[in-house]
């Protein structure tokens, strides 16, 4: 739409040439079309084809002013009149005229379409589209299915998800390479290209004419619309410009790609065909236009740093053959001198973009660089140049649309391929320099994701076009631009570089889409096998990988806090997780079997060369530097894992691909530097470096990362540790944790590298990290399986898990080809073997559980790990929580009682490769440093723990379990090199330096210690230390110089011209701890061996002296079957009696002196004096006791003022009485009612001037109004068809009688006629509590202050009340009176009914007959007003106005008693729609309806009814002159009576009383009412029978009307009625309609009877409950059917004496004021004179349907799919559009815009707007594309959680994972239980304010 109208942008001249039709006449074009298409025809269509070019050459032209168009005026100069969009219209519509050649071009597009054999679906889909995987059918893990074609293909018990797209996508059904066959829907199974006949030649011809032109058309498009982007963002403006106008021209050919597989090979054909773009691009002679687009063309190459092969012929580029890759070739690449400055320009604006000050030092060494693969790029064909230029304008949806349509074509898919390819290293240009690099990856990914994820394509573009070579040098060149120098170790020699973190590149994940591109090519056998052959490719990928060795150096700040703490952490463990980790497991799934181990040498072989490489860039000798860590080792990590892989899957001897033991000691150093680190950062060390710190070290051992970091680097420690000698590797472990100087049996110490508060957990850390290190199995000899058992119980025991965390938390292999794939068979069947499922549970209180894994009990007794919980715990606290499981689980099985350890578990074998690993266990300085500790831990040395002995025993136990000894080895000594600590132990076998006895020790302490004063028992001077008299001299050790020896002497065998230069530097540092001059040094007495120290260990665990005894003295048993249960869990006491048992067991030696030592049975010796050490430990002792009874004292204290608190808050009599102001007290003391106030605590009658309140919550419910009459309930609509009209709900019945009422009847009559409040009616409820009104202003004003943010809105009058804190937001004043004032007026009086009439008018006649006159304005009535207010405001207009004339009084009259009825009918709903249950149900507890009454009594009392007109005369009185009474014809007359609501009748006849009301004229009234209900139920039993029926039953009566109790006849009533009622027209009507209103039943006396009891029970409910709340009487339960019975005896209108045998009749309850026949006329009178003109609306009014069903939400289906594949893809009937949020209401059914701004009306978003019309204020919303409901409650909103959830019992909020779901009942039950309870502010807790925005 780019251009001027075709004629004229040719020029001038041309216009007149006649081959042009007029523009605008379609006819024309037809029979241009159709002309040329019969001219090609022809056999020799020369001509044709040249008169073709020339139209086409015109209506497409490209000499138009794009530039002119993106500007504006211009254009339209250029264009005439038409504007820049005719003329693209124009073109268009050319084009497909000429393609259908004369035809309509949609029949044509039919034609088309019936030869596509489409075998393939290739839907192509953008972002945010819901699409399926199934995991089972799947071949690739990227394999994806659009909706239609999942549910046409059968994945019943399949592992499927449905996911939202993130980058889009395309469905694979139909294409075998990337999914099994038996997944494919039924449109894909058939192979359909067989009978599918050929196309026809002519069908097509126009087509392979026009197409290239167009294309070429479009392209001149692109070309001419790009300029370069400036530093300015404005061109990235003009190119969306470009763009758009050219988006009709790419629908075109999107639309051209829909046609089918028939017009797919001729847009292949034309975009593929080089001849034609040869002819069409390269003229540059022929005309300007062409030219000057060429020359733009070039132009854009060259910017984007790329040249044009014929420009400069600088590089041969040489076409290497098949079996070598480029890179070995590229030798000649360093001659050419122009590589030092290739690509400045990109460097250049990466500079200036980043101002980090760091000196960027890019590498661009020959050997890195592919200068063929960078930076030529030669276009051959349509297809390469659109691809170009889709790249240039960043990948703009539609193309990618366009090209992805075209993949169902096997030859495009090819040429596609490689097109793609060959621009790789552009695409990462772009890619780079993009701002909106987030688009552009995923549209990226979108494309490439079709092309690499199959296996076949994949091969041949590695082979054809070294993709490879190309990804890698393109990886690589992409990270060589952010590159800094490595600080680690030597800062100023370093010549290592490392990828800098803060850069954009890592930051935004930029390099995703590449990296995911190789992980993807990597996971194809033949792909990877390429690339673990081609040792040059390795070279280049492990050169890579060192970019990120060492990467993001932490080090640690010292002084202070770091002012800025950096968050590029994050950037730095996803990159190397993405970029080296992920390829890593790619390439180790093809290294499964022993055919494959040339592969993991080549790879060992090139990571080892890597690291030596780095050792030496990083001046690394053989100390790491100190206070810095760097979690990133990927070198390491690649060796570690191909290592493991080797030994285990390949059977490749470890030995072999091991190096010499220099560098092995090189290696252990940096993964031991992080393990240490950990320690330091859980210790605190690292605090002033902040809190990310800590982030690195949990994200290190998080599950996603944790086996490619941690379980790397512990397993290749394990394998320096078992190659290494022993001393020198622990050793080395105490070292690096700075704890050597600890290590003395010396009471005081100085340790130079580490605080005294850090020391024990750093002790603790070493341990801990010894045990994992000895215990772990996960690489050395476990199976998969046992692994993933081992893992997941590990989870487990920390925590129940859901199905889905348990699912994220087993680190699974990140590769999906790889083994376990999450949700595959072994998991599940593991998950059954280990736990338990706990279905979810519904707590009253409503919070919702999910399904929960829980432990079984054989796996807590058997395989409880405390060593894996320890490795997998990211919080330390998560240790504690599974020890605290353990030690429940031990208390409940009654295993055993105390606080247990952690228990010791039995480990797999080892692999024999790993054999080496148990010398550890076996080595003197680990027995020295045991026995060392153990003494301390006896002597109550400081800095100690329980865990540092836990951890010493398990250490001691491990080496027990894995011994090698014999007898006979135990004499003889190992022989060797006297070592300076022989004179410790003899071996280093740990059972026989078990039972050795350590004499005497020399100690270095300062000088201040206790043990220096002692006198020394062998006064040697240090010097004679060397010879060695094993008992008589005193052995002194030093870890480290121990360990420097150690390394020399490797050092020395490995390479005897050590450089000794730079040795001393190093071993200077460490001698200085040793030469502090305050040292001194002294000798203890010791006498004890490790035996000794655990026995006397015992005695002080227990607390006992010769606690322990040898058990096998008793039982000679235990040594022969030495694995007893009592052992298996327990306390420290349990692992010495386990560890001397075993102790024995392995040697008789050792068994022999166990027995002795406790023959002697010595107290363990305390030391002579309390040295400072241990007098300090004393005072912290003493000290911390005293701080625990203190913290007693306070908390016992605290208790007490609770407690008193609660007692004057709340009656503590009874736990049930928690409401101080129940109604019914039994005791007839006549006393005031007393209140509590919970503010102020005190208790006392409510006054007037100081009234007391209940605090209640007022708020506006519709849920009356939801009520029908069906029995069938509501399902939510799941197709077009099943809509829902709400005409059958209570609230519209309602509305039409109102609305039918006023049409023919006095305004204010109607008012008094009916109840409104079915919709909007204001329901009270209250939490029972009291406070006085005063005191609760004065709580509001302290809310209003507090700054506190809510959940609620103060200045609307919510608060919670102080003591429950439930919410509210009004008080409801108590009335002043004697709480028993009831039982005074219930005594049974023998007052004639007619008396009884009289007064209850006269009392109604009787204003203010009030003990408060309404003229004093007391407090009390002040806060009645104001309370009045409230619930008025509560709820909005339209539902107070009823009236004709806005204002009147009757309006607030019929509000004030319809507020009564609606509590009183949401109290019968409540109680389940009847009172069978009877009792004081919770309801009546909770119930402030008495208070309530008071209040609209005292207003209603304001407004006296005109005595005329009060319906108290009409029900008692018969008029002498019926005729007066209709009054003249203008006026409109009243609402007969009969026409009233007799329940209404009754609220209004009880509100007009003065209160309090006696009993009496309470029955009173009802017994009047009643005759009135019983004759309306007979009339509308007349109305619904038919003619002779009533004809029947007139006779019938008749006849016995004479009886004695014919008034309580109802067939008497019935006949008389009849005739009464047929003097009017009300029974005439033609016959036909009749039977169509009314279904004929045949009526019995039974089933009469049933409908007259049916249509007086409501009211007779409603009364019974008025009476109770009012009387405070009992309500009796009993069945349903004689509910009737039981509740009119209740309320008096039965005779007591009435029996019950014959069967019960209902007009037996009939009390009649006058005689029934005369008033029963004079009602129908009234009828009479209405029908004669409305006997429709006469009849339709009389028919009350009074029998409402509970009110219930929508049924919902049973799959959560079938609601979700309907609504989410619904146009919103408002605005036509799919919402983003789609909502649907679970009241009413209607679908709503969540959020939408399309659907707001005056700034109310259409959720809240809907809950206002529906359910005045409350919504309940189903939200579609997450699967949770929202509560809306007026200004407030929550989300309540999901009613659907997945096979495990689990939610999946925002349809994350896509599993099945199933409706769960029970949550739905709570769910509407809440919704008709009106609970859901109290149940939910987490609401917020949603400001009319949702």
């Amino acid at each position: 739409m780019a251009a001027a109208a075709a004629a004229a942008a040719v020029g001038g001249p041309q216009q007149s040439q006649p081959e042009l039709p007029a523009p605008g006449l379609a006819l024309d074009k037809a029979a241009t079309a159709a002309h040329l298409k019969a001219a090609l025809s022809r056999p020799d269509n020369r001509a044709g084809a040249e008169e073709l070019q020339a139209l086409l050459e015109r209506v497409l032209s490209a000499e138009r002013p794009l530039a002119a168009a993106a500007g504006g005026e211009e254009a339209a100069a250029a264009g005439g009149g038409g504007g820049p969009g005719a003329a693209e219209e124009e073109a268009l519509e050319w084009c497909k005229c000429l393609l259908a050649g004369g035809g309509g071009y949609d029949e044509f597009c039919a034609a088309v379409r019936a030869y596509d054999p489409a075998a393939l679906c290739g839907l192509v889909w953008t972002a945010n589209f819901v699409a399926y995987r199934c995991r089972t059918c799947g071949i690739s893990p990227c394999m994806s299915l659009c909706a239609e074609c999942f549910h046409q293909g059968d994945h019943t018990g399949h592992d499927f998800n449905m996911f939202r797209s993130q980058a889009g996508g395309a469905c694979d059904c139909g294409d075998s390479n990337v999914m099994r066959e038996s997944g494919f829907c039924k449109r894909h199974q058939i192979k359909s290209s067989s009978n599918i006949p050929c196309v026809p030649k002519d069908l097509l011809m126009m087509s392979e004419f026009v197409l290239p032109r167009f294309i070429f058309c479009l392209i001149q498009y692109l070309r001419d619309g790009y300029n370069e982007p400036a530093a300015d963002v404005s061109s990235e403006k003009d190119l969306n410009k470009v763009l758009q106008l050219l988006e009709p021209q790419i629908s075109f050919l999107e639309d051209l790609t829909k046609m089918g597989g028939a017009m797919r090979s001729v847009l292949t054909q034309v975009l593929t065909n080089q001849q034609n773009y040869k002819d069409l691009t390269s003229g540059p002679g022929e005309n300007a236009c062409a030219k000057k687009s060429h020359e733009k063309y070039l132009i854009a190459l060259k910017s984007s740093g790329l040249t044009y092969p014929e420009d400069k012929l600088v590089y041969g580029i040489q076409e290497p053959s098949a079996g070598t890759s480029t890179l070995a070739v590229q030798g000649f690449a360093g001659a050419t001198g122009t590589l030092g400055q290739v690509d400045s320009s990109d460097e250049e604006d990466q500079d200036g973009s980043q101002g980090l000050g760091k000196r960027k030092r890019v590498k661009l060494s020959s050997g890195t660089k592919d200068q063929s693969i960078m930076d030529v790029l030669k276009h051959k064909s349509f297809l390469e140049e659109l691809l170009f230029w889709t790249i240039k304008y960043e990948f703009p949806q539609k193309m990618v649309t366009f090209l992805l349509n075209m993949l169902p074509d096997q030859e495009y898919k090819v040429a596609f391929t490689k097109t793609f390819v060959q621009h790789y290293a552009f695409i990462m240009k772009t890619l780079k320099k993009s701002h909106e690099s987030d688009t552009m990856s995923n549209r990226i990914v979108h494309i490439s994701v079709q092309l690499f994820s199959n296996e076949e394509l994949a091969r041949q573009v590695t082979e054809e076009c070294q993709l490879l070579d190309i990804m890698v040098t393109v990886l690589l060149y992409m990270m060589e631009s952010c590159l800094i120098k490595s600080e680690l170790q030597d800062e100023e020699n370093s010549l290592h570089v490392v990828v800098n973190c803060g850069e954009a590149l890592l930051k935004n994940n930029t390099y995703w889409p590449l990296v995911s591109d190789f992980i993807n090519i990597l996971s194809h056998q033949s792909v990877a096998k390429r690339f673990l052959e081609d040792h040059g490719l390795l070279v280049t990928w492990m050169n890579f990988v060192s970019f990120f060795q060492g990467m993001n150096l932490n080090k640690r700040e010292l002084n202070e806090h770091v002012e800025f703490e950096s968050q590029t952490y994050y950037a730095a463990f996803a990159a190397e997780l993405e970029a080296c980790a992920q390829p890593m497991w790619g390439l180790l799934s093809h290294c499964k079997i022993r055919e494959t181990q040339e592969y993991t040498r080549n790879v060992v072989r090139y990571c080892l060369e890597a690291l030596q490489d780095w050792f030496d860039a990083i001046n690394f000798v053989d100390e790491p530097a100190p206070n810095q860590v760097t979690f990133h080792l990927p070198l390491h990590r690649y060796y570690a894992m191909f290592l493991s892989k080797a030994v285990k899957c390949q059977e490749l001897d470890l030995d072999s691909v091991l190096p010499d033991q220099e560098m092995l000691m090189k290696l252990m150093i940096h993964p031991l530097q992080i393990q240490a680190s950990l320690a330091e950062i859980h210790s605190n060390m690292w605090v002033r470096n902040g809190l990310q710190i800590k982030g690195q070290a949990m994200t290190y051992v998080q599950s996603h990362f944790c086996n490619s970091m941690i379980d790397p680097d512990i397993y290749l420690l394990q394998v320096c540790a078992s190659r290494l000698d022993p001393d020198y590797f622990i050793s080395s472990v105490f070292e690096r944790f700075k704890v050597v100087d600890l290590l003395t049996m010396a009471s005081q110490h100085q340790n130079t590298v580490l605080d005294a508060e850090h020391e024990r957990s750093m002790l603790e850390g070493a341990l801990t990290f010894l045990v994992i290190l000895l215990s772990l199995r996960l690489h050395l000899g476990m199976s998969d399986d046992e692994i993933l058992r081992a893992e997941m119980v590990a989870q487990l025991c920390m925590n129940d898990r859901t199905h889905s965390s348990l699912l994220d938390l087993i680190p699974e292999n990140p590769n999906p080809k790889s083994g376990i794939i999450p949700g595959s068979y072994s998991f599940e069947s593991v998950l059954s073997a280990v736990a338990d499922f706990k279905a979810p549970v519904f707590e009253p209180g409503g919070s919702m559980q999910q399904g929960m894994y829980t432990p079984k009990a054989e796996v807590w007794d058997q395989e409880f790990d405390p060593v894996m919980v320890i490795l997998r715990t990211v919080y330390r606290r998560d240790v504690q929580s599974a020890m605290d499981r353990y030690t429940a689980f031990l208390k409940q099985s009654g295993k055993f009682p105390g606080n247990p350890w952690p228990p010791y578990k039995k480990r797999t074998s080892l692999h024999p490769s790993y054999k080496g690993l148990m010398r550890l266990l076996h080595c003197k300085t680990l027995h020295i440093v045991l026995f060392t500790l153990l003494y301390k831990i006896l002597m109550d040395h400081q800095n100690l723990s329980e865990h540092v002995l836990c951890m010493v025993l398990y250490l001691i136990e491990l080496g027990l379990e894995n011994s090698t000894e014999d007898e006979s080895d135990e004499e003889t000594s190992v022989g060797g090199p006297e070592r300076c600590h022989d004179s410790w132990f003899p071996g280093s076998n740990l059972v026989s330096n078990m039972r050795h006895f350590i004499n005497y020790v020399r100690v270095r302490v300062p000088e201040t210690a206790p043990e220096v004063k002692r006198d020394s028992p062998a006064s040697t001077s240090s010097d004679n230390l060397g010879s060695l008299h094993n008992s008589g001299t005193a052995q002194v050790f030093s870890l480290v110089a121990e360990r420097r020896k150690k390394f020399q002497e490797i050092i020395n065998r490995s390479n005897s011209e050590a450089n000794q230069v730079v040795r001393p530097k190093t071993s200077s540092k460490w001698s200085a701890p040793g030469s502090a001059p305050q040292l001194t040094t002294a000798i203890l007495e010791i006498k004890e061996s490790i035996l000794s120290l655990l026995i006397k260990l015992h005695h002080k665990l227990s607390g006992k002296q010769n606690s322990y005894y040898p058990p096998w003295l008793d039982d000679i048993e235990i040594l022969i079957q030495p694995e007893i249960p009592k052992y298996s869990h327990g306390d420290g006491i349990t692992a010495v009696e386990r560890i001397l048992l075993k102790a024995a067991l392995q040697s008789r030696m050792n068994k022999r002196i166990i027995e002795e030592i406790c023959r002697k049975v010595t107290p363990p010796v305390p030391p002579k004096k309390i040295t400072a050490a241990e007098k300090k430990t004393l005072d912290k002792e003493e000290r911390r006791q005293k701080a625990r009874e203190r913290q007693q004292k306070l908390l016992a204290e605290f208790a007490s003022r609770q407690k008193s608190f609660m007692e004057t808050a709340m009656d503590v009599d009874s736990p049930e009485n928690d409401i101080p102001m129940e109604i019914t007290t039994a005791e007839p003391q006549v006393s005031e009612a007393v209140y509590d106030c919970v503010i102020c605590g005190q208790s006392g009658p409510s006054s007037e001037d100081r009234p007391t309140g209940l605090v209640v919550l007022l708020q506006a419910s519709s849920v009356l109004g939801q009520c029908r009459d069906n029995v069938e309930p509501k399902k939510l609509p799941i197709t077009e068809e099943e809509q829902i009209y709400p005409w059958d709900t209570c609230a519209a019945v309602h509305d039409v009688r109102l609305s039918l009422l006023q049409r023919y009847f006095k305004d204010s009559s109607c008012l008094l006629a009916v109840s409104i409040g079915w919709e909007g009616g204001v329901y009270v409820q209250t939490c029972g509590h009291t406070l006085h009104i005063d005191c609760h202003k004065s709580y509001m004003e302290s809310l209003r202050n507090d700054q506190v943010l809510q959940g609620f809105s103060v200045d609307k009058g919510e608060f919670t009340c102080p003591l429950c804190r439930q919410f509210a937001n009004s008080v409801l004043p108590c009335y002043p009176g004697s709480n028993v004032e009831n039982n005074l007026w219930q005594r049974p009086s023998n007052k004639s009914m007619q008396d009884l009439i009289k007064e209850v008018e006269e009392l109604q006649g009787r204003p203010g007959a009030f003990p408060v006159s309404i003229s004093s304005e007391t407090n009390l009535s002040k806060e009645m007003e104001s309370v009045m207010k409230d619930i008025k405001n509560t709820t909005q207009k339209k539902y107070r106005d009823y009236s004709k004339t806005p204002g009147s009084p009757d309006n607030d009259f019929l509000f004030m008693y319809s507020v009564a009825r609606t509590n009183l009918e949401l109290e019968l709903i409540h109680r389940g729609g009847n009172l069978c249950s009877g009792g004081a149900s919770t309801a009546g507890k909770r119930s402030c309806l008495n208070q309530l009454f008071h209040v609209l009594a005292l207003h209603m009392r304001l407004y006296s009814i005109d005595s005329e007109y009060n319906p108290w005369k009409k029900l008692t009185q018969l008029v002498e002159d019926m005729n007066s009474q209709l009054g003249n014809e203008e006026q409109q007359p009243e609402v007969p009576i009969l026409y009233h609501d007799v329940t209404s009748l009754l609220l209004i006849q009880i509100l007009m009383m003065p209160q309090p009301l006696h009993k009496e004229h309470f029955t009173c009234i009802v017994k009047v009412l009643f005759t009135l209900l019983y004759t309306q139920a007979l009339a509308a039993l007349s109305v619904k029978c038919n003619e002779e029926d009533r004809s029947a039953w007139k006779h019938m009566g008749a006849l016995k009307k004479n009886t004695c109790d014919a008034e309580k006849s109802y067939e008497v009533l019935l006949s008389f009625i009849i005739n009464e009622l047929s003097k009017g027209k009300l029974y005439h009507e033609e016959g036909t309609q009749e039977c169509v209103m009314i279904t004929p039943i045949a009526w019995s006396p039974e089933s009469m009877e049933k409908y007259l009891q049916d249509f007086c029970l409501p009211f007779l409910r409603i009364t019974s409950l008025l009476q109770h709340h009012l009387f405070g009487e009992d309500l009796p339960s009993c069945q349903e059917e004689e509910e009737f019975s039981v509740l009119a005896s209740c309320l008096g209108l039965l005779p007591t004496f009435y029996q019950t045998e014959h069967p019960f009749i209902s007009a037996s309850c009939l009390e009649w004021p006058v005689s029934p026949f005369d008033i029963i006329t004079q009602w129908c009178f009234e009828i009479k004179s209405f029908t004669e003109r409305h006997a429709e609306q006469g009849k339709a009014l009389l028919i009350q349907e009074s029998r409402w069903k509970l009110p219930h939400l929508l049924q919902l289906p049973e799959n959560y799919n079938t609601i979700f594949q309907y609504y989410h893809r619904k146009t919103c009937s408002v605005c036509t559009k799919v919402p983003k949020d789609p909502a649907v209401c679970l009241v009413c059914g209607t679908f709503v815009c969540l959020k939408g701004l399309c659907c707001k009306q005056q700034s109310y978003c259409e959720c809240v707007l809907h809950s206002q019309n529906c359910g005045a204020g409350t919504g309940i919303f189903l939200l579609i594309n997450a699967s949770v409901i929202i509560i809306i409650r007026g200004h407030r909103f929550c989300l309540w959680g999901s009613v659907y959830l997945d096979a495990h019992g689990e939610e999946d909020r925002d349809l994350r994972r896509g599993k099945p779901l199933y409706i769960c009942k029970e949550r739905y039950k709570v769910l509407e239980q809440q919704w008709i309870s009106h609970t859901f502010d109290h149940i939910n807790k987490r609401w917020g304010p949603h400001y009319n925005g949702l």
